[in-house]
Parts: C-alpha cells; sequence; structure tokens
C-alpha cells in the first residue's frame, strides 16, 4: 500500500490558461512574499483529498464518474482577482470565477457527500469558485501592499470562458522545487 497526495481538478481551457499565466507575469516581482502558483501547475480545484492509499483510488474514480454521469458540459467564466480570507488579509491570491448555471457548486457539493461516504474529510467551509494564483509565503503571513495594489490593477481583467467537459483525479508529488502533477483519471461529463 501507498499513500498518494491526490485532488480533483478541472484542467484550464488553453486561451484561459495563456491569459492567466499572462496574469501572473503582471502580478510576480521577486522577493514579494508570494509563492506562485507556476504556470504548469494551473487548475481549477474541486476537492483535496490528501492522502489517498492507492488501493482506494479505484473507488474515488467510481464515485467521480457516477457524479459526471449526471451532468452535461457546463460554461465557466475566468475573471477578475480576490483574495482569501480577504483582501484586509490576504493569505490566497486567485482569479475569480462565474458559474452562471451553478453546475460547478452542484458537482462540488456532490463530490463532498459522495467522498465523505468513502470516509474522506468533508470541507466545513462553502467551496467558493477560485484560481488560486498564489499564496503567502510562511514568515510573511499576508501579502504586501505592493503585491495587493498589483493585484487590485487585474480586478477587471478578464481570462476568458471555457466549457468544462472533464474532471482530473490528480496525484501530486512534492519535492524541493515544488509540487509535480500527474492526471490519474480522466472523467468525462455525459449525462445524455
Amino acid at each position: 500500500m501507498k499513500n498518494i497526495r491526490t485532488f480533483i481538478a478541472i484542467p484550464l481551457a488553453r486561451d484561459v490558461d495563456r491569459n492567466a499565466a499572462r496574469m501572473l507575469q503582471r502580478l510576480k516581482q521577486p522577493n514579494d512574499g508570494i509563492k506562485w502558483v507556476p504556470h504548469e501547475n494551473l487548475h481549477l480545484t474541486l476537492k483535496f483529498l490528501g492522502d489517498v492509499d492507492n488501493t482506494e483510488i479505484p473507488d474515488v474514480c467510481k464515485a467521480i464518474q457516477r457524479i459526471c454521469s449526471n451532468y452535461s458540459p457546463f460554461h465557466l467564466d475566468f475573471g477578475g482577482t480576490g483574495a482569501f480570507p480577504s483582501m484586509h488579509r490576504p493569505r490566497i491570491l486567485y482569479a475569480g470565477i462565474a458559474d452562471a448555471s451553478g453546475t460547478l457548486q452542484e458537482i462540488v457539493a456532490q463530490l463532498e457527500t459522495s467522498l465523505a461516504e468513502l470516509g474522506f474529510k468533508q470541507e466545513p467551509r462553502d467551496y467558493v469558485p477560485h484560481l488560486t494564483l498564489g499564496r503567502t509565503r510562511s514568515a510573511s503571513k499576508v501579502a504586501n501592499s505592493e503585491v495587493l495594489t498589483r493585484l487590485t490593477a487585474e480586478e477587471k481583467t478578464e481570462l476568458g470562458s471555457m466549457q468544462v467537459d472533464t474532471l482530473n483525479l490528480v496525484a501530486s508529488f512534492l519535492d524541493k522545487s515544488g509540487p509535480t502533477y500527474q492526471v490519474m483519471d480522466t472523467i468525462t461529463l455525459d449525462f445524455q
């Protein structure tokens, strides 16, 4: 048995990915106290599962497949910026996501319920769709005012829209240079 650090995510469409990478380039500055997400690691996280025993991966995949079989592809719009927990105490910097259909929220709620039945911890907070761009480094705790000025300057920037038609189950491997990701399964939204 082997534990695999695992999460469920939506891969970004090429245009959204390219525009988010450009935004990251405008936001980054040397020694700004932010650990920026490398462009190649950008994705929309739906649920972080943590360390999962490799023997449990098939059951996780089946749960995701059952949920995805109830949904048709849907659209998301990416744009604007924000911070968690707030712009006054920013720890996570993000690009916003609009889910006009509400489908993303429904899928995440069903993932929470189905995976809790398999023994995974439910997220205590409501899901807020966002594309993480960076996190404050542990020493600084909150982003500095220069970073916030750059982030605020991007609050009207549109990154594009995309049709969501798949979810990925992803393995995350941590090393000194940061995480690398490997897709373990791709599940299609295929409601008929």
